[in-house]
């Protein structure tokens, strides 16, 4: 029941109609029986800064920041995490006695989804990314953060794009440049991970390489687009005997690590992921 008490949390973007985070956060809050609510709310660009008034003055407990918002929030938050700071990007504030603090808890949710979905404890030497967005960067800053990564091959449409986030994040020079038509270089890596949003709804049947013929068994493909299920990319990637897994995972894991941010509490994954599909299963 919600009463005088319940404290609110949101999630801003531009657009937000379609997202899965309420679903998800309200059943998480549910199963722990806590007394907060989660909502959406369409924040257009130039009110970004009334909204983060707005956080202020009603004591919002705390927000997801989706597109387009993820780094031009950071301009009006109090403290960032070092993490976000590194990422370029935010996507949680949290409202501590009227601070605003923001993180970025996409690595988390990439390697989570990676370990959780994907199977991998550990991952491989090389690994080829796709894109170089705001989801590739927080992506990119996780798989460099990884000991075992030897290698990352960053692959974008606009090279200069993918050479400045190379500039930003590549300390250790791990990072190798290319184009999105060289996919022939895909074909030694373990795992390769689609940071784009070709292939979401409503253009399902496309795919981020026209040519599938570098994929193959031994390796594992993440795609971040969750809607649909199964993107192009997935089918290409099972018809040689590759694994394949969706954006689900990460976005329930980076979810849940926001959850915990504002809470201080864990939320069961399970029951967040279980929501989401529930909303795929309706008209």
């Amino acid at each position: 029941m919600i009463s005088g008490t319940t404290r609110v949390l949101g999630v801003i973007g531009d657009p937000v109609a379609h997202t899965s985070s309420p679903a998800m956060h309200n059943a998480a809050l549910k199963a722990l029986g806590l007394d907060y609510v989660y909502v959406a709310f369409h924040v257009a660009p130039d009110a970004l800064p009334q909204a983060l008034a707005g956080m202020r003055a009603l004591e919002l407990a705390g927000l997801n920041v989706t597109v387009p918002h993820k780094q031009a929030v950071m301009a009006h938050l109090d403290e960032i995490s070092p993490e976000a700071q590194a990422i370029g990007a935010v996507n949680t504030v949290c409202n501590r006695d009227g601070k605003l603090l923001g993180f970025n808890t996409d690595a988390f949710g990439i390697i989570e989804s990676l370990k959780a979905d994907g199977g991998m404890d550990s991952l491989p030497g090389r690994v080829v990314l796709l894109g170089a967005g705001g989801a590739a960067r927080a992506i990119l800053y996780a798989l460099l953060a990884r000991e075992e990564v030897a290698e990352v091959l960053l692959l974008n449409r606009t090279v200069e794009r993918a050479e400045a986030l190379k500039g930003d994040l590549d300390v250790a020079g791990k990072v190798r440049i290319g184009s999105l038509a060289d996919s022939g270089a895909i074909a030694d890596a373990g795992l390769v991970i689609n940071a784009t949003s070709i292939g979401m709804h409503p253009h399902e049947d496309i795919s981020p390489l026209a040519d599938c013929s570098c994929l193959h068994g031994e390796m594992l493909v993440a795609d971040i687009v969750y809607n649909p299920l199964e993107t192009m990319l997935m089918r290409q990637a099972r018809s040689v005997g590759a694994r394949a897994i969706n954006g689900l995972g990460m976005l329930a894991w980076q979810g849940a690590r926001s959850f915990e941010i504002w809470t201080g509490v864990m939320p069961p994954v399970e029951a967040m992921i279980e929501a989401a599909l529930a909303r795929f299963d309706k008209p």
